[in-house]
Protein backbone atom coordinates (compact mmCIF):
# COMPACT_ATOMS: atom_id res chain seq x y z
CA UNK A 1 0.00 0.00 0.00
CA UNK A 2 2.57 2.48 0.96
CA UNK A 3 4.53 1.60 -2.65
CA UNK A 4 1.03 2.70 -4.17
CA UNK A 5 1.02 5.74 -2.39
CA UNK A 6 4.15 6.82 -3.23
CA UNK A 7 3.79 6.24 -6.58
CA UNK A 8 0.45 7.59 -7.02
CA UNK A 9 2.43 10.93 -5.37
CA UNK A 10 5.16 10.72 -7.90
CA UNK A 11 2.45 10.59 -11.18
CA UNK A 12 0.61 13.41 -10.11
CA UNK A 13 3.70 15.54 -9.22
CA UNK A 14 4.82 14.72 -13.27
CA UNK A 15 1.49 15.14 -14.09
CA UNK A 16 1.14 18.25 -12.55
CA UNK A 17 4.59 19.17 -14.66
CA UNK A 18 3.71 18.23 -17.64
CA UNK A 19 0.63 20.37 -17.49
CA UNK A 20 2.35 23.76 -16.33
CA UNK A 21 5.03 23.49 -18.90
CA UNK A 22 2.48 22.42 -21.80
CA UNK A 23 0.43 25.68 -21.32
CA UNK A 24 3.55 27.70 -23.19
CA UNK A 25 3.39 27.33 -26.35
CA UNK A 26 6.47 27.49 -29.11
CA UNK A 27 5.83 29.75 -32.30
CA UNK A 28 7.49 30.53 -35.41
CA UNK A 29 7.81 33.98 -36.93
CA UNK A 30 5.91 33.85 -40.23
CA UNK A 31 7.73 36.02 -42.41
CA UNK A 32 5.04 36.44 -45.08
CA UNK A 33 3.05 37.78 -42.29
CA UNK A 34 5.37 40.05 -40.02
CA UNK A 35 7.68 42.70 -40.60
CA UNK A 36 10.58 44.35 -39.62
CA UNK A 37 10.87 48.25 -40.02
CA UNK A 38 12.78 51.49 -39.29
CA UNK A 39 11.80 54.93 -39.56
CA UNK A 40 14.09 58.13 -39.36
CA UNK A 41 13.98 61.80 -39.89
CA UNK A 42 15.59 62.99 -43.00
CA UNK A 43 17.45 66.10 -42.56
CA UNK A 44 14.46 67.12 -39.73
CA UNK A 45 12.01 67.81 -42.77
CA UNK A 46 10.67 64.25 -43.39
CA UNK A 47 10.62 60.96 -41.96
CA UNK A 48 11.94 58.10 -44.05
CA UNK A 49 11.02 54.83 -43.73
CA UNK A 50 12.06 51.52 -44.75
CA UNK A 51 12.08 47.76 -44.24
CA UNK A 52 14.32 44.67 -43.90
CA UNK A 53 13.01 42.28 -46.26
CA UNK A 54 14.78 39.02 -45.26
CA UNK A 55 14.19 38.02 -41.49
CA UNK A 56 13.69 34.78 -39.01
CA UNK A 57 12.30 34.21 -35.72
CA UNK A 58 10.40 32.20 -32.77
CA UNK A 59 9.35 33.19 -29.88
CA UNK A 60 7.10 31.69 -26.83
CA UNK A 61 3.86 32.80 -25.15
CA UNK A 62 1.57 32.14 -22.54
CA UNK A 63 -1.33 34.57 -22.35
CA UNK A 64 -2.28 33.07 -18.44
CA UNK A 65 1.65 33.57 -18.33
CA UNK A 66 3.14 36.39 -19.77
CA UNK A 67 6.12 37.25 -17.89
CA UNK A 68 7.45 33.97 -19.24
CA UNK A 69 7.36 35.43 -22.67
CA UNK A 70 10.44 34.97 -25.00
CA UNK A 71 11.63 35.98 -28.74
CA UNK A 72 14.55 35.62 -30.46
CA UNK A 73 15.13 37.43 -34.51
CA UNK A 74 17.16 37.27 -36.70
CA UNK A 75 17.22 40.10 -39.36
CA UNK A 76 19.81 39.80 -42.40
CA UNK A 77 20.99 43.43 -42.78
CA UNK A 78 21.80 43.14 -46.82
CA UNK A 79 18.04 42.83 -47.21
CA UNK A 80 17.37 46.54 -46.10
CA UNK A 81 15.05 48.58 -48.66
CA UNK A 82 14.60 51.97 -48.19
CA UNK A 83 12.78 52.02 -51.68
CA UNK A 84 15.90 53.71 -53.63
CA UNK A 85 18.23 51.70 -54.74
CA UNK A 86 20.71 54.33 -54.85
CA UNK A 87 20.29 54.65 -51.17
CA UNK A 88 19.96 50.93 -50.00
CA UNK A 89 23.75 50.59 -51.52
CA UNK A 90 24.92 53.25 -49.68
CA UNK A 91 22.93 51.98 -46.24
CA UNK A 92 24.83 48.41 -47.19
CA UNK A 93 28.50 50.25 -46.93
CA UNK A 94 30.45 50.02 -44.20
CA UNK A 95 29.64 54.11 -42.87
CA UNK A 96 26.38 52.88 -42.14
CA UNK A 97 25.59 48.76 -41.60
CA UNK A 98 28.77 47.62 -43.46
CA UNK A 99 26.83 44.10 -44.12
CA UNK A 100 30.04 41.98 -45.38
CA UNK A 101 31.36 42.90 -41.95
CA UNK A 102 27.89 42.37 -40.12
CA UNK A 103 25.74 40.19 -42.20
CA UNK A 104 23.17 39.65 -39.07
CA UNK A 105 21.38 41.95 -36.56
CA UNK A 106 19.56 39.87 -33.73
CA UNK A 107 17.19 40.95 -30.66
CA UNK A 108 17.29 38.36 -28.00
CA UNK A 109 14.19 39.08 -25.13
CA UNK A 110 14.86 39.26 -21.46
CA UNK A 111 12.38 39.96 -19.43
CA UNK A 112 8.79 40.99 -20.36
CA UNK A 113 6.50 43.33 -17.71
CA UNK A 114 3.33 43.81 -18.62
CA UNK A 115 0.01 41.13 -19.09
CA UNK A 116 -1.61 39.57 -22.16
CA UNK A 117 -2.32 42.74 -23.69
CA UNK A 118 1.10 43.99 -23.81
CA UNK A 119 3.79 46.25 -21.51
CA UNK A 120 7.93 46.04 -21.96
CA UNK A 121 9.91 44.02 -23.35
CA UNK A 122 13.63 44.30 -22.10
CA UNK A 123 16.13 42.73 -24.22
CA UNK A 124 19.52 42.52 -26.14
CA UNK A 125 20.04 44.22 -29.60
CA UNK A 126 22.73 43.30 -31.49
CA UNK A 127 23.69 45.69 -34.76
CA UNK A 128 26.84 46.81 -36.60
CA UNK A 129 29.18 44.38 -34.14
CA UNK A 130 27.66 46.26 -31.25
CA UNK A 131 25.13 44.82 -28.37
CA UNK A 132 23.25 46.77 -26.08
CA UNK A 133 19.98 47.32 -23.80
CA UNK A 134 16.84 47.80 -25.21
CA UNK A 135 13.45 48.00 -24.39
CA UNK A 136 10.55 47.79 -26.56
CA UNK A 137 6.80 49.15 -26.23
CA UNK A 138 4.68 45.74 -27.01
CA UNK A 139 0.68 45.16 -27.94
CA UNK A 140 -0.43 42.11 -28.56
CA UNK A 141 -3.37 41.69 -31.81
CA UNK A 142 -4.48 38.70 -30.66
CA UNK A 143 -4.28 34.91 -31.27
CA UNK A 144 -6.14 31.82 -32.00
CA UNK A 145 -6.96 29.58 -34.69
CA UNK A 146 -5.99 30.34 -38.52
CA UNK A 147 -8.67 28.67 -41.18
CA UNK A 148 -5.85 26.17 -42.33
CA UNK A 149 -6.12 24.50 -38.89
CA UNK A 150 -2.94 26.49 -37.25
CA UNK A 151 -2.91 28.29 -34.21
CA UNK A 152 -1.68 31.91 -34.87
CA UNK A 153 -0.53 35.03 -32.14
CA UNK A 154 0.32 38.77 -33.28
CA UNK A 155 2.11 41.39 -31.40
CA UNK A 156 3.53 44.63 -32.42
CA UNK A 157 6.93 46.05 -30.89
CA UNK A 158 8.96 49.25 -31.39
CA UNK A 159 12.07 50.77 -29.73
CA UNK A 160 13.71 53.87 -30.54
CA UNK A 161 17.50 53.73 -30.89
CA UNK A 162 20.49 56.27 -30.82
CA UNK A 163 22.20 54.88 -34.10
CA UNK A 164 25.71 56.13 -32.31
CA UNK A 165 25.38 53.67 -29.86
CA UNK A 166 25.70 51.08 -32.26
CA UNK A 167 28.71 52.54 -34.16
CA UNK A 168 26.82 54.25 -36.93
CA UNK A 169 28.05 57.53 -36.51
CA UNK A 170 27.82 58.76 -40.10
CA UNK A 171 26.33 62.47 -39.72
CA UNK A 172 23.12 63.04 -41.10
CA UNK A 173 22.36 65.98 -38.94
CA UNK A 174 21.02 66.11 -35.05
CA UNK A 175 16.99 64.70 -35.91
CA UNK A 176 18.76 62.09 -37.76
CA UNK A 177 20.82 60.42 -34.79
CA UNK A 178 18.03 58.68 -33.25
CA UNK A 179 15.82 55.69 -35.09
CA UNK A 180 12.24 53.95 -34.24
CA UNK A 181 12.41 50.22 -35.05
CA UNK A 182 9.42 48.30 -35.41
CA UNK A 183 8.27 44.47 -34.98
CA UNK A 184 4.70 43.36 -36.36
CA UNK A 185 5.13 39.87 -35.33
CA UNK A 186 2.82 36.83 -36.60
CA UNK A 187 3.69 33.50 -35.17
CA UNK A 188 2.47 30.22 -36.14
CA UNK A 189 2.52 27.82 -32.95
CA UNK A 190 4.49 24.44 -33.49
Amino acid sequence: MRKQGILASLLMVVCLGCMQSASAADYEVDQSHSGVQWKISHLGMSTMVGRFNSFSGAFSWDKDNPGAAKISVQVDTASIDSNWAERDKHLRGAKFLDVEKFPTATFDSGKFTGDASGGKLAGQLTMHGVTRAVTMDVSSNGEGEDPWGGYRAGFNASTTINRGDFGITEFLGPASETMTLEFFVEGKRK
